[in-house]
């Protein structure tokens, strides 16, 4: 007999929590329409001018969808650029950093506008997660709005002038003497009627501009296409610097308003230019004279310009042979050889920044208070020897080399022999007590006598210490 035993059934609360998390789920993935955590690959583009730009906007490559518009948010200040953020899909990937971005609509069917995406050229390098692609590669169609919102009340009061302006000039009648420098054809006529009178003049100049219209179709076949082309090629990079432009016009408007705001001073200069004209002949009259002379010795250079291939086909073989002596089997072999070499010498010559102070030092040493030193003569009364001090230093070492004779009595032994006198002497504690003796005369002591040491600076360098007087010790008996 089997017991089949039932799983626990959920409580209400449990049930409800269960639901509860399955409608936030639903609900998270109905507003974002992304899979939770998880982050597509994102591109900052940045307009000027504010297109009716939304979310969820599709995003294209070559006519395909490769993404949406995720967030569209003002640039800041009163300028009407904008940047729109883009997610993208793994297949529109990868972009570059000279990458471009173009508004277009879409077709009628569809409705509203989508973004044109350029991924860019591989040679730019690739644009990274959340980069931004720069307003001078992005572009909008300009909107009928923006148009007319520039034609505020003053515009069209100011093209309202123009335009009444502009037909007086055409129809209004010259006043007396206003057109004497005219053409007497013309004279008495309004600018309408001059301008339909130079219709009769207008078949000559348009045969003129047929000539130059066939002129310009070129000499061979697909001429006009390749000036097409260029031309458009010079309009593309013009239209990839729309910044610099603005500010070229820009910076033309200023100059050209400086200049009308000068415009007294410009009518004196051009009244002036014919004054400078004819003071300029004479300085044209003798450059004109020079010329024959620059005739002359340019025809004398003709001869060398024409030796000079041949000048340079003789250089062909030595710059040939030097060619093959600087190759990696002559001098530059030579120099890989060296290299070690040359870095140890390299190292040398670190290392004798240091060694050079120090070894300046040590001959100032020797040249100031070593040498002085030795040259001195020490006067110790009847013992002097009127030797130089290096001099009596080297007797020392010869009397030191016969230390080791014991046989004549000049080896290492003290040999003390005890004589008669009036003068006992001990010496220092031999064992366990003294040696006494007598002498005949009073004991001499150390000469020189001990004294104070003489003065030391450790401070100062060798060079700078005073050279020490030899002969200043006392050399009287001692005790």
């Amino acid at each position: 007999m089997r017991t089949v035993r039932h799983g626990a059934r959920l409580s209400p609360f449990q049930a409800g929590l269960i639901a509860l998390v399955v409608i936030v789920v639903g609900v998270y993935l109905a507003v974002s329409k992304d899979i939770p955590f998880t982050r597509p690959f994102e591109v900052t583009a940045v307009f000027e001018n504010s297109p009716p730009i939304q979310q969820d906007q599709a995003v294209r490559i070559a006519g395909v969808d490769v993404g949406k518009v995720s967030n569209v948010e003002p640039v800041g200040g009163d300028s009407p650029a904008v940047a729109v953020t883009m997610k993208l899909e793994d297949e529109a990937l990868p972009i570059h950093r000279d990458a471009e971005v173009k508004v277009r609509p879409r077709i009628f069917f569809e409705g509203n506008l989508f973004f044109d995406l350029k991924p860019g050229t591989p040679s730019a390098g690739e644009l990274e997660d959340g980069g931004t692609i720069p307003a001078s590669q992005t572009s909008a169609p300009v909107q009928l709005d923006q148009v007319l919102g520039t034609l505020d009340t003053n515009t069209r009061d100011d093209l309202k002038k123009l335009l009444i302006g502009y037909g007086g000039a055409l129809n209004g009648e010259p006043q007396p003497g206003e057109d004497e420098d005219q053409d007497p054809d013309v004279q008495g006529e309004t600018a309408g009627q001059a301008l339909n009178d130079s219709l009769e003049y207008s078949a000559d100049a348009l045969r003129g501009g047929a000539i130059v219209n066939e002129a310009l179709l070129g000499t061979e076949l697909h001429d006009l296409s390749r000036l097409i082309s260029s031309q458009q090629r010079i309009a593309a990079a013009l239209s990839s610097r729309e910044g610099q432009l603005k500010e070229l016009i820009t910076n033309f408007n200023t100059t050209t308003g400086a200049l009308a705001s000068e415009e007294s001073n410009l009518r004196a200069t051009v009244r002036e230019l014919p004054r400078v004209l004819e003071a300029a002949r004479p300085a044209l009259d003798e450059l004109n004279a020079a010329f024959p002379s620059t005739r002359a010795w340019a025809l004398e250079m003709i001869p060398g310009v024409r030796e000079t291939p041949a000048t340079i086909d003789a250089g062909f073989p030595w710059i040939r042979q030097t060619r093959l002596l600087l190759s990696p089997a002559e001098l530059q072999g030579l120099v890989n050889d060296l290299r070690p070499a040359v870095d140890d010498f390299a190292q040398f010559t670190d290392a004798q920044i240091d060694l050079l102070p120090q070894l300046d030092l040590f001959n100032r040493c020797q040249l100031r208070v070593i040498l002085p030193t030795q040259e001195q003569r020490i006067e110790d009364g009847p013992l002097s020897t009127g030797l130089r001090n290096y001099e009596e230093f080297f007797q020392v070492l010869v009397s030191l080399t016969g230390e080791s004779q014991n046989f004549d009595g000049n080896g290492s032994f003290a040999r003390i022999q005890s004589g008669g006198g009036g003068y006992p002497v001990q010496t220092p504690p031999v064992g366990a007590s003294p040696l006494h003796g007598t002498a005949s005369a009073p004991p001499l002591g150390t000469r020189p006598a001990r004294g104070p040491r003489p003065p030391y600076r450790p401070n100062e360098p060798c060079h700078r210490q005073a050279v020490p007087d030899l002969s200043s010790a006392r050399i009287g008996g001692g005790p």
